[in-house]
């Protein structure tokens, strides 16, 4: 071959790469992982977002969480896990629902105790204060598949905020916990507003907010870690108490929009409805400071995809921790309304929640009417990561996936790990002053009250309808619950009674136990046991009671690792029943302090020694194990290698 006619061919050969069609960015690969951000805010109500408009219209202005609903699917039936902080966060990162998990309030991993020794008729449970350590959480398993997990802002899955175990503990590998702005202002909220100099640590931008430390704790992990697939979980501490601002240019502009004048005392707020200028501005910095995080992923090129942004090929999901916490002591602070009530209750006001979805192959500005959960988050993720349902691991949720990318305004996929699409939810509360549990079938929905023996004020069973669904767009019946139908329905009550019974039967949830204490008339008080003798011989512990009229059905032993540190950790172990009114429990190893607990056919539930109860140890600071029975060891357990909970015991009968 010449080398004339190789120069020949190269010419042609250059020619034809020069002008034949090459990949558009378009058609190069999608990175496999996508990034996922899940945004938890705490106690963002269903109508404090301004595109959940539904009656009224909503002072507070939220645009960029208006444009992300029309980037993705705002869904007008979504649920959190439960009407408080802390099993929320729980039930999202494990998969677990609270009830199953025992984890059902904030704290917990504390001796059963009523609010106030004598004004309080039921008692809560025991319940866990924190996920096991070694809990298959949804960050843990991204990381093992290659993923940079990042927490910013919120924990609150142990028993206090610096209690063990921590987000690196649980699959996290960055974390940053900075308050920002939410830190509470002294002396009090009329004061301290932020400038503009430079010293400021809360120095305002030009246009107007606050410097916001745990927004830009959010973006700094991104940037950090945008080389590769990431989850960044970020818990905004927005909006929860205490209710301020830090720039008095958005509190003046709420107190002129809404017509209101500052008040007297800075510590009050009485208006009615959403007119607290306060809480009003502190929706507008959420959405502004998450505005900041979303501009980032729009604009900032995607490292793994060249050409294309990260907002392509990243998931956000925004969502609340639970309903609006409509009021504290003092203060008026939102109104759920058309919903009813509010954080700390199963009403529809605590438990529904803002939800948007956006991300690749889900189609924007849709609104859907599926009932989803946070539950869903977890089994969602894993798909939109290509990652199976880790071995072993029941997860409570449904995959959303296929609704999001197929059509969000199909119900009926939503789907069960079985196959069977998904029509009923159920909420677990034995605490508080609601006391209750709740269930949703289709368009109906129970709510069962446990304080309702003798108590002329509340129903044992409510019923509500509240929407009448047929071939499109579910039709609202009565979701402000205003209609119980419990008595002119009572076949459809009881077939949802005994649906929720399975459920939590099937999850060896824990209920609520009656007060002997209390001071107002309870059938059966007076009847209650009582421990007469104790003994213990190395770790088996004996009691000895007395009945009074009550059998005693089960006991349980309530015993702690790390008796008098200050995050004191309690755990529930069956104790067990023996001939002659007595009982045998075995102290686990490490136990430091101990209770016994005997519960009556009548569901009262009798502690020995008697533990101080909440009001007690809220005023005083006091362990319970000061009032406990001891077992001395050489040093208390450390949190961090402490025994896990039990099982539980089976639910009262």
């Amino acid at each position: 071959m010449t080398s004339k006619f190789v120069t020949r061919l190269t010419l042609i050969a250059a020619l034809f790469w020069a002008y034949s069609p090459r990949p558009t960015s378009a058609e190069q690969a999608r990175p496999a992982k996508p990034n996922v951000v899940m945004i938890l805010t705490d106690d963002v109500g269903w109508q404090d977002v301004k595109c959940y408009d539904i009656d009224r219209p909503s002072p507070m202005e939220t645009p960029h969480l208006d444009a992300l609903a029309n980037r993705g699917v705002l869904f007008w039936q979504a649920y959190a896990p439960a009407p408080t902080c802390a099993p929320t966060r729980c039930a999202i990162l494990s998969g677990n629902h609270p009830a199953r998990a025992q984890k059902t309030h904030v704290v917990g991993g504390g001796p059963p105790v009523p609010y106030h020794r004598s004004k309080f008729r039921m008692l809560p449970p025991w319940y866990s204060g924190r996920m096991p350590a070694g809990e298959r959480t949804l960050a843990r398993v991204l990381s093992e598949h290659g993923y940079a997990t990042g927490h910013c802002g919120k924990w609150h899955m142990a028993i206090d905020h610096h209690a063990f175990p921590q987000p690196e503990d649980q699959g996290f590998d960055w974390t940053r916990h900075h308050l920002g702005t939410t830190a509470k202002m002294r002396p009090h909220r009329l004061t301290g507003f932020a400038t503009h100099k430079p010293d400021d640590p809360f120095r305002l931008d030009e246009n107007g907010f606050a410097y916001h430390q745990n927004s830009e704790d959010a973006l700094t992990f991104v940037r950090e870690n945008m080389d590769r697939p990431f989850f960044l979980y970020y818990c905004t501490w927005l909006v929860h108490t205490p209710i301020h601002t830090r720039s008095k240019q958005l509190l003046d502009k709420y107190c002129q929009k809404l017509g209101v004048d500052l008040p007297e005392n800075p510590e009050e707020w009485n208006g009615a409805g959403q007119t607290n200028p306060f809480y009003c501005a502190m929706v507008e910095e959420l959405d502004y400071y998450l505005g900041q995080l979303f501009d980032y992923l729009r604009q900032t090129e995607d490292p793994r995809w060249p050409g294309h942004k990260l907002s392509e090929n990243t998931y956000v999901i925004f969502t609340s921790d639970n309903g609006g916490m409509e009021r504290v002591p003092g203060q008026i602070i939102t109104d759920n309304d058309p919903l009813d009530r509010g954080k700390i209750s199963l009403m529809e006001g605590g438990t529904r929640v803002p939800l948007i979805i956006t991300g690749p192959h889900i189609p924007a500005g849709i609104e859907s009417h599926a009932m989803v959960n946070g539950l869903d988050f977890y089994p969602t993720i894993l798909s939109w990561a290509g990652i199976p349902q880790p071995a072993g691991k029941r997860l409570d949720g449904c995959d959303l996936a296929p609704l999001l990318s197929q059509n969000p305004q199909d119900p009926s996929l939503v789907r069960q790990a079985d196959g069977r699409v998904r029509d009923t939810m159920v909420w677990h509360f034995p605490h508080s002053v609601a006391l209750e549990s709740s269930i949703r079938v289709g368009d109906y929905k129970l709510v069962r009250n446990y304080d309702h023996v003798g108590n002329g004020q509340t129903a044992e069973l409510e019923l509500y309808r509240l929407y009448q669904t047929g071939q499109g767009k579910p039709l609202r019946v009565d979701i402000e619950e205003a209609n119980n139908l419990a008595e002119s329905l009572p076949e459809k009550a009881q077939e949802l009674n005994r649906r929720l019974t399975e459920i939590l039967t099937e999850m060896k949830a824990s209920y609520p136990y009656y007060n002997p204490d209390f001071q107002g008339h309870l059938p059966h008080k007076h009847q209650v046991p009582r421990v007469v003798a104790h003994q213990r011989n190395g770790n088996e512990v004996q009691f000895r009671y007395r009945e009074q009229g009550s059998k005693v059905v089960r006991a349980n032993l309530i015993y702690t690792l790390n008796g008098g540190q200050p995050s004191e950790e309690w755990y529930r172990q069956p104790a067990q029943l023996t001939a002659g009114h007595k009982l045998v429990a075995q102290l686990p190893p490490g136990t430091t302090h101990y209770f016994i607990n005997l519960i009556d056919q009548h569901n009262f539930l009798v502690s020995y020694p008697e533990p101080i109860d909440m009001v007690t140890k809220g005023k005083t600071g006091a362990n319970y194990s000061e009032r406990a029975l001891s077992a001395p060891q050489r040093k208390p357990v450390p949190q961090s290698t402490a025994a896990q909970p039990p099982d539980p015991a089976p639910p009262a009968d």
